[in-house]
């Protein structure tokens, strides 16, 4: 029965609605409700809710009663069910007398599958509309915005209340709850005040905020994937390509730079298949290339990003393919090569179908893809949307929203002030948060506080950016100022979902933190591939993201200044007592053995910035670099043979030319020399990432610093 149910549901949802297959819990969802169990969604807004409502009632004998707060809601729902060939009505206080008595007629007739009233229409006036219900068969009652229920939720409604009295009315008719936010306080009056029986809860998420969308167009789309592996190098990812060749040769090339990488698709042998698919769910290998056939089944929850070599043939497939990538709510990237050849060759593919008519639907589905592919909408906006999901704001998460150049990812630091808060009990104000975030040894820091885990991991940055940080915080709705007497430090609850979500926190700062980037600490880079390996092992182990540990400056200081005792520990930037105890000697046990290996020695942290000045010099390790460049090798055959990122051979080639051991004339013709540099003086701005949003894919960004030597 559950199988034909399934099918139903199915062809409801293809005919009534243009979709092919279900989202999320869509499918558990109605089977729910077909097996008339009282259901409560969490889903969020546009994220597909109606239809988990409007499919039930398609399939079902008898009217579906939909309660909802608002009139334009509901005659926006009724007008796109009519659209759709569904009949559906509302009923409300703007209606004529006549209107209202035609709806009541058709309702008796039967020739009504959904109608939608506000609460205040079910139990108020001279006649009020519970009774007449009683009168038509009813299969559903769908209650939308449910969290109008309950006091604590963000829009209390006192007429929600009277809801539970429908329940009781009509015992056997299933219940349905539907809200877009709701905490765990808040959904369990969902299901009390409406008095549900035994509900099944369906809590799921349509916006990945988590996810990063970028797309490229195909030139050099090579060059491009390896840059941005370059970023993701100790990460597991996806690549998909559109052929079985496409598969092997793409693999093939990124093996050959020494990536940890394997092939999939349908014509290797089944055993092949089914042992290189084992070794990147065990995370032993940590690419894996293949046709959109991977993946089916697979819940490895820690991709951190899915590439599209091709473009897909549909949205959908789009949207499913890129949700692989960070399950577990982790910062994750979504990255889709376009060309118009793909759309011509995936147009051409459809077009050998017979069936004409699903050419049809598959041609526009393709017409949409490209659409996308080409759009200056915000990504997501447009996915959403394109979903039948609203998302009224520009994400700041998608590169559409980047090259805005308004926001930046200040996701570690803001974690960090806003734990900082959390730790302090949310009782003081944010210039004692601070206090206590740069590790401050004022009087006023109570003793209990400098046993905290978030004492003194901030005191890398001056004051003036924390309180910055601080006030952008309050004004983008992640701190709240409470308090009478004294102004304390709440965090909302969207900061709260933000840090228990692990999502990125993207904030218009409007300053670079160039003082930080500039600052040329000669760290020992075999030692801190090192440590960021021993900082992910322990990561994996406690079950938190890897900057929880250490961040990356503290990594890159412990590789410069070699500290193997407990005081030296404690003068890195970012390492609190909590941290040199829970993790200390793990690191200095670490530092210790390399340093013995290569008989190295341990410098002293002076207060003040003791690096060596721009142009002063340069180690041997760059020199190392330098001379096999000149030799002819280029960046990723040295980065390949020295076992280094090819960004780390580019930071060497800028300090060779900073250190005037190298003309940028050796790297870029004269010509794009002066084109870079003039559009750097016009700019106004000492920011690369405008100009990078100047020239596009003209230039990379290693292009633009070499080009700027000297300049900025």
């Amino acid at each position: 029965m559950e199988a034909i149910i399934q099918t139903n549901a199915r062809d409801v949802l293809h005919q009534y609605f243009g979709y092919l297959s279900f989202r999320g819990n869509q499918e558990s969802i109605i089977s729910s409700i077909l097996a008339k169990k009282d259901t409560i969604v969490l889903m969020p807004t546009g994220g597909g809710k109606s239809i988990c409502y409007q499919v039930p009632a398609l399939l079902s004998e008898g009217l579906t009663l939909v309660i909802s707060p608002l009139i334009s809601l509901m005659k926006d729902q009724v007008d796109t069910l009519n659209a759709n060939g569904i009949p559906a009505v509302f009923l409300n206080s703007s209606q004529s007398i006549s209107e209202q008595r035609h709806i009541s007629e058709q309702l008796k007739k039967s020739a009504i599958k959904l109608l939608y009233v506000a609460p205040e229409r079910l139990f108020g006036g001279s006649n009020p509309l519970i009774e007449f219900l009683q009168e038509v068969p009813l299969s559903l009652v769908a209650v939308d915005e449910a969290h109008c229920v309950s006091q604590w939720g963000h829009d209390f409604r006192p007429e929600y209340l009277k809801i539970g009295t429908l329940r009781k009315k009509f015992p056997k008719v299933p219940f349905i709850a539907l809200t877009a936010t709701a905490d765990k306080r808040t959904r369990a009056d969902i299901a009390d005040k409406l008095e549900l029986i035994k509900p099944q809860w369906f809590i799921s998420s349509f916006d990945r905020s988590n996810i990063t969308y970028r797309v490229t167009p195909k030139l050099n789309a090579m060059d491009k994937l390896m840059e941005f592996l370059d970023f993701h190098r100790k990460d597991s990812g996806i690549i998909y390509c559109l052929s079985r060749r496409n598969v092997e040769e793409t693999a093939e090339q990124l093996s050959a730079v020494g990536l940890s990488v394997l092939p999939y698709h349908a014509g290797l042998p089944r055993e092949t298949r089914e042992k290189n698919q084992e070794l990147f769910i065990k995370d032993e290998v940590k690419i894996i290339v293949a046709t959109i056939a991977f993946g089916m089944g697979i819940d490895k929850p820690n991709v951190r990003f899915v590439v599209h070599m091709n473009m897909p043939q549909n949205i959908e497939g789009y949207y499913q393919e890129t949700g692989r990538a960070g399950r577990d709510g982790l910062p994750s990237e979504a990255l889709l090569f376009y060309s118009y050849q793909d759309y011509m060759t995936l147009s051409r593919m459809l077009d050998q179908a017979e069936n004409k008519d699903f050419v049809e639907i598959m041609q526009e589905k393709l017409q949409r893809m490209s659409s996308f592919s080409q759009s200056n909408v915000c990504r997501r906006k447009y996915l959403l949307n394109y979903f039948g999901e609203t998302h009224p704001d520009e994400c700041g998460n998608c590169d559409v929203c980047f090259q805005k150049g308004k926001q930046q990812d200040m996701t570690i630091p803001s974690q960090m002030l806003l734990s900082t808060v959390a730790r302090l009990g949310e009782v003081y104000g944010l210039g004692y948060a601070i206090l206590v975030l740069r590790g401050s040894k004022s009087s006023k820091i109570k003793a209990e506080h400098q046993e905290l885990s978030v004492y003194g991991i901030g005191k890398d940055r001056p004051e003036d950016f924390w309180k910055k940080l601080g006030n952008k915080l309050q004004q983008h709705g992640y701190l709240a100022e409470a308090g009478s007497q004294y102004p304390t430090l709440k965090l909302t609850e969207l900061a709260w979902e933000k840090l228990k979500g692990k999502e990125k926190i993207l904030l218009p700062m409007e300053e670079s933190f160039s003082e930080g980037k500039e600052r040329k600490l000669e760290y020992h880079e075999g030692l801190l591939d090192e440590l960021k390996s021993l900082r992910a092992s322990i990561a994996r182990d406690a079950n938190v993201p890897p900057y929880v540990i250490f961040g990356d400056n503290s990594l890159q200081e412990m590789a410069t200044f070699l500290p193997v005792e407990k005081d030296a520990l404690m003068a890195i930037s970012g390492v609190g007592h909590m941290k040199a105890t829970n993790y200390g000697s793990q690191f200095m046990k670490l530092i210790q053995s390399y340093a013995t290996k290569y008989q190295l020695h341990p410098k002293r942290k002076l207060a003040a910035n003791t690096s060596k000045p721009k142009g002063s010099g340069a180690s041997g390790t760059e020199l190392v670099t330098l001379k096999m460049y000149q030799g002819g090798k280029n960046i990723f055959q040295i980065a390949q043979e020295r076992s280094l990122s090819p960004a780390t051979v580019e930071e060497h080639l800028i300090r060779m030319m900073e250190a005037g051991k190298l003309s940028v004339e050796e790297l870029l013709p004269k010509d794009d020399l002066l084109t870079i540099r003039l559009a750097y003086r016009r700019q106004g701005s000492h920011y690369l990432k405008p100009l990078k949003e100047h020239f596009g894919n003209r230039f990379s960004y290693f292009q633009l610093k070499a080009a700027l030597v000297g300049e900025r």
